[in-house]
């Protein structure tokens, strides 16, 4: 059980039999009144974000979701395809819907974490940083740099992102799934 002070980003907790990923808590009080917990909550079944408050009486339980490390194969058609670490020949799948939007970020033969809640797939957790290849960049044009200059480049999954004007075709760059941005260079080619 967590009191209400205790539920704080990225804390899964279960509400009306559904889990929940804290996305933002905020602890304030009101005038003179009892302290609340403000918070928005992710439905990890149905991605749903809502906002609740939990004042200083309420608690919550945490939820404890049976994580399995699966490694991903590849993907078809919108078709993810793993199998357990080690053994390729176990392979299985899930759609697009299930893997989410960060699918975009996964790499041939990566480990990744799968939550389940009651015995279903809820989730897959990667890294919060991924290196990638730059496959295409165009040439670092001179001129107007005084916010800093950058360039659009595609990288190895087909992903269009923002990089500074030094980044050239063949360095492998490091991105934050959580935002899609570029980080740093990791290797210059």
């Amino acid at each position: 059980m967590l009191n209400y002070n205790e539920i704080t980003n990225k804390k899964i907790i279960v509400l009306d039999g559904e889990p929940y990923e804290v996305l933002d808590s905020h602890v304030f009080r009101k005038q003179q009144r009892k302290p609340v917990n403000q918070t928005k909550l992710k439905n990890l079944m149905t991605g749903k974000v809502t906002e609740r408050s939990f004042h200083q009486s309420e608690t919550a339980v945490e939820a404890d979701l049976p994580v399995q490390t699966f490694t991903y194969l590849y993907e078809n058609r919108g078709i993810y395809w793993f199998c357990e670490p080690g053994n390729p020949k176990n392979r299985f799948s899930y759609s697009e819907e299930v893997v989410g939007p960060q699918g975009k970020f996964l790499r041939a033969n990566t480990n990744v974490e799968a939550l389940f809640f009651s015995d279903k797939l809820i989730t897959f957790k990667i890294p919060v940083k991924v290196d990638l290849k730059v496959v295409s960049a165009p040439p670092a044009v001179r001129g107007n740099t005084v916010q800093g200059g950058t360039k659009q480049v595609t990288l190895e999954n087909k992903m269009e992102i923002q990089v500074p004007l030094f980044i050239e075709e063949g360095d492998i760059v490091r991105v934050n799934t959580e935002s899609g941005e570029y980080t740093e260079r990791v290797e210059k080619k």
